[in-house]
């Protein structure tokens, strides 16, 4: 039975940050990266360098939000941001970990074009206002500066840097856009848990004024799905309904909740099915010629798949031990060193997943890893290999991008105006 320890989890991290040997065999289309291309200093001297980043003078930045700081987040999800600096800042990326107050030192609240009401006024109420206030520093962020935006959840695994450089950096190549994408023929629909493009994007331009036009008035989202302004965009979450101890929310309610919580998602679904001649804007041909899309399963939610979404036994699986020299694998250890393999070799990053989806699902391997602190980074166990990997390793090859046809559009028309 796991403990949660601290103290212990600070040590073991500590140590785990400056492992210089492979611990563990490297899956077939995978390498070590090369030392002196990682920072492996210890924790404190890594968050320094995330406390105080130095000041934007391009666009490689990665950009993350927490409403009350790094200092103040789980130590699971300070791991990850710590695993993105520890790959990236020796390539020239800055990661950027923003709050409430540190916000204004790269934007100004009180724009009307950048931020709604609520926000300006701290006013954001409801249980998922954390969230929301997250939602709304992204789209600015990236106009304003570029790079990448991310969830402290957001777990990469693949070659940012390679793929950033041969995509939306290179002068010569048609992307403009790098996100995870559905992957389904009738849907558009962008993971806003990692969204990427070079200053002043159309895209996210126009998703941005959208969002602003729903939150106008208004200080939660709830209710935002019915607006006529997102018409024709279909609910989001399918057939599933929420249990909770107190009430069940049966199938369009629930569809209707979800799409109220993820309501920057439908936007970026309506400006990419939107035909605006009066403002020049095709999204479908956008789309088409300028997204360079993940497949979101494949791409960032594997692990979940591979376990059917039951969080308690990713859980299992990845406390596991390996097993020890000369000793024979168990079926259970099979699974966990598949799991574990298949996402390193095959996704691009790993979504940890938390928030609403926890009143569908109860338990996720994210909200345990919270409860059982340190649990992650137990030396000789898959948790530990995989978090090893996202420090140590890289992909031999970048993921490819989802083919895009030129849908018909969801609307003709206005952006702005409901016709």
């Amino acid at each position: 039975m796991l403990v949660d320890n601290t103290a212990a989890s600070t040590q073991t991290d500590h140590l785990f940050a400056m492992e210089s040997d492979q611990l563990y065999p490297i899956p077939a289309g995978m390498h070590a990266i090369p030392p002196n291309l990682l920072d492996i200093r210890d924790d404190s001297q890594i968050d320094y360098d995330i406390l105080h980043p130095r000041p934007v003078t391009d666009e490689k930045n990665i950009w993350f939000f927490w409403t009350s700081g790094f200092q103040n987040m789980h130590p699971y999800t300070q791991r990850n941001v710590r695993a993105w600096h520890r790959r990236l800042s020796k390539l020239g990326w800055a990661i950027r970990v923003l709050d409430c107050d540190s916000v204004r030192n790269y934007l100004d609240i009180a724009d009307p074009a950048l931020f709604p009401r609520a926000f300006t006024d701290g006013t954001l109420s409801g249980t998922y206002a954390p969230q929301h206030t997250s939602d709304l520093v992204r789209f600015p962020l990236l106009l304003k500066y570029g790079g990448v935006y991310a969830d402290v959840g957001m777990i990469q695994i693949g070659d940012l840097d390679r793929l950033w450089n041969e995509t939306i950096a290179d002068p010569e190549s048609p992307f403009e856009v790098l996100s995870y994408f559905t992957g389904l023929p009738d849907q558009r629909c962008l993971m806003n848990y990692f969204l990427a493009a070079r200053r002043n994007n159309p895209l996210f331009l126009r998703c941005h004024k959208l969002l602003l036009k729903l939150w106008e008035g208004k200080t939660c989202t709830v209710g935002m799905h019915a607006s006529p302004l997102l018409k024709g965009v279909p609910l989001m979450g399918g057939s599933f309904k929420i249990e909770d101890e107190d009430e069940t929310i049966e199938e369009e309610e629930a569809s209707k909740l979800l799409t109220d919580y993820i309501i920057q998602g439908q936007v970026v679904s309506m400006v990419m099915g939107l035909v605006d001649e009066e403002d020049g804007w095709n999204g479908p041909v956008y789309i088409r010629d300028h997204l360079y899309g993940i497949d979101f399963m494949e791409g960032s939610q594997l692990i979940n798949e591979f376990t059917q979404w039951d969080g308690r036994k990713a859980f299992d699986l990845m406390s596991l031990s390996l097993p020890a020299e000369g000793e024979v694998e168990t079926a259970d250890q099979k699974q966990a060193r598949e799991v574990v393999e298949g996402c390193l070799t095959r996704s691009f990053g790993f979504k940890l997943a938390h928030g609403l989806i926890l009143r569908v699902y109860k338990e996720t391997l994210g909200s345990l890893w919270r409860k059982y602190d340190g649990s992650d980074i137990v030396p000789g166990t898959y948790a530990h290999m995989f978090r090893y990997a996202t420090v140590y390793w890289n992909q031999n090859a970048v993921p490819p991008t989802l083919e895009f046809t030129n849908l018909e559009p969801i609307k003709r028309g206005p952006l702005l105006r409901d016709e």
